[in-house]
């Protein structure tokens, strides 16, 4: 998971994550905003214990506050590139209003779409080359695939809050200079259902929630024609 350079790229790491949130907030600078603090735990079905093969660092964790505060788009896009059969970041979080560009590294063909309502797009067979640019707009989870390979997979959080940050390595994770006030907390992972809570900033104390990984990394999905990628029992076009 790449730390973007920016301050405000920053602010909108890769994410995707199941799990226990411990969020504690601690004082920060400004007399108006606090740091929140928590560990985000993946655990297997039923809560028995840690979930095994799920990468923690692959959660979103984002705060909204009830009075929403004002996002701005870098002007150069992010980036997802296909890299051996593989959508390289898998998760990536973003403002809304960002650009992503889709290179294709692999001397193969791919084609890269998404049928996420307004976030839709299709860009057609390409090669080997730097890919084609979407902007997207419209806040919410876009599921991103390739019409050739089944197992590619992505997902691109457009988030229309400033407070947004993937774990560590170890599940830790800090949101800084969130505003004091009401609001909601949501952490997300691509195995699990959505985990929200309402809260008023600061709180009384840490917050939990547990949340277990359910689903397949590679979620059951039909091509951009609405067939399966497996009625000719391999993949198409030879990729």
């Amino acid at each position: 998971m790449a730390d973007l350079s920016s301050a405000f790229r920053g602010r909108f790491l890769l994410a995707a994550a199941a799990g226990v949130v411990t969020a504690i907030l601690a004082g920060g600078g400004d007399a108006s905003a606090e740091d929140l603090r928590g560990k985000v735990e993946l655990l297997a079905r039923g809560g028995k214990g840690l979930a095994k093969g799920s990468d923690v660092r692959q959660a979103v964790v984002f705060f909204e506050p009830k009075e929403p505060r004002p996002t701005r788009a870098p002007e150069a896009p992010f980036v997802i590139s296909t890299e051996d059969k593989e959508f390289r970041p898998r998760v990536l979080a973003i403002p809304r209003g960002s650009k992503v560009r889709f290179p294709n590294s692999d001397p193969i063909l791919h084609n890269v779409f998404s049928v996420s309502g307004a976030n839709s797009f299709d860009f057609g067979l390409y090669r080997k080359g730097p890919g084609q640019t979407r902007r997207f707009d419209a806040p919410g989870l876009v599921r991103v695939f390739c019409n050739v390979h089944h197992s590619m997979v992505a997902y691109i959080w457009v988030l229309a809050t400033p407070y947004s940050i993937s774990p560590a390595a170890d599940g830790s994770f800090t949101l800084s200079g969130v505003p004091k006030g009401p609001g909601k907390l949501t952490v997300w992972h691509e195995q699990a259902e959505p985990w929200t809570i309402d809260l008023q900033v600061p709180t009384p104390g840490p917050v939990a929630a547990r949340l277990e990984i359910t689903r397949p990394r590679i979620p059951p999905h039909v091509d951009k024609s609405g067939r399966s990628y497996f009625r000719n029992s391999r993949e198409k076009y030879g990729g």
